[in-house]
């Protein structure tokens, strides 16, 4: 039997859990003909990489540098997906044409829900890239009030309220020597580097609310480290990254639901590993 094939691509790949969390699931659905694997692509060669796939591929996820230079390569774009301006999933039709959509959002959403944060939540956001932009959609329906995003770059301020508009998510714009003031929400989203929160662990309060710190490696960050020592709850970038590799497993398969515990159960075994 032919195989059927998806990837993750982006610069720098070697890192990424996708791999080892669909080819999980791949394993629990009993997909045996099935392969994942991670291909190193940038900018510059994104259009030859997609140009040269056949029909036998059925989906890619993509991760950065790639999620918005995608879009002028697809045939279509989801409506979310367009709101942020990040495509992190492509399917593949029958007829050749392409797909973009965004399962970030959606893995956010599902990812606070499961911790039991749902609705009528004052939030803030830290940082103000593509991570941060999937952040406001997700907010959308979930927070109370302004959402407060901190920047290092206020020359970002017009583009962080064009998204904001775009996904329906009021915002206020604070620079990012208040950063510490993000605290003080009931939830937090930090969506920013490796490294760039944990001059802010010193600033955790006494009792903290929900932190949903995107990274996953290193882990935990020393901010995470340090919201849960004061008993706050914590989320991670595995966290994020299950919930939205669930979404697209379930698109690229048409398999659902896609095997949560399986897919979560092999990224904390590949972490555990690094």
């Amino acid at each position: 039997m032919p195989t059927t094939h998806a990837a993750v691509l982006g610069s720098p790949i070697a890192h990424s859990l996708s791999p080892v969390l669909h080819r999980a699931a791949y394993a629990a659905l009993g997909l045996t003909d099935w392969s994942y694997d991670a291909h190193e692509v940038d900018e510059a060669s994104l259009a030859a990489f997609l140009a040269g796939l056949d029909s036998s591929w059925v989906g890619l996820s993509l991760t950065m540098p790639l999620k918005r230079v995608v879009i002028p390569l697809l045939d279509e774009v989801g409506p979310t997906a367009r709101a942020v301006e990040a495509v992190n999933t492509v399917l593949f039709r029958a007829d050749g044409s392409r797909v973009g959509t965004n399962t970030d959002v959606p893995g956010l959403v599902n990812a606070l829900a499961e911790r039991g944060v749902t609705t009528d939540v004052a939030a803030s956001v830290l940082g103000a890239g593509a991570t941060a932009s999937s952040a406001l959609s997700a907010l959308s329906g979930i927070a109370k009030g302004e959402v407060e995003v901190y920047i290092r770059n206020r020359a970002r301020d017009a583009e962080v309220h064009a998204i904001a508009e775009a996904v329906g998510t009021a915002v206020r714009i604070r620079d990012w020597s208040e950063a510490a003031d993000a605290f003080e929400a009931e939830l937090v989203i930090s969506t920013t580097p490796a490294g760039a929160t944990d001059e802010l662990a010193p600033s955790v309060p006494e009792q903290p609310g929900t932190l949903f710190d995107v990274l996953y490696h290193p882990w935990p960050t020393p901010l995470a480290a340090a919201w849960a020592r004061r008993g706050g709850t914590v989320l991670g970038g595995l966290d994020l990254l299950v919930h939205q590799a669930v979404l697209q497993v379930e698109l690229m398969t048409r398999r659902a639901p896609a095997p949560l515990a399986a897919m979560r159960a092999a990224g904390e075994a590949a972490l555990a590993a690094r």
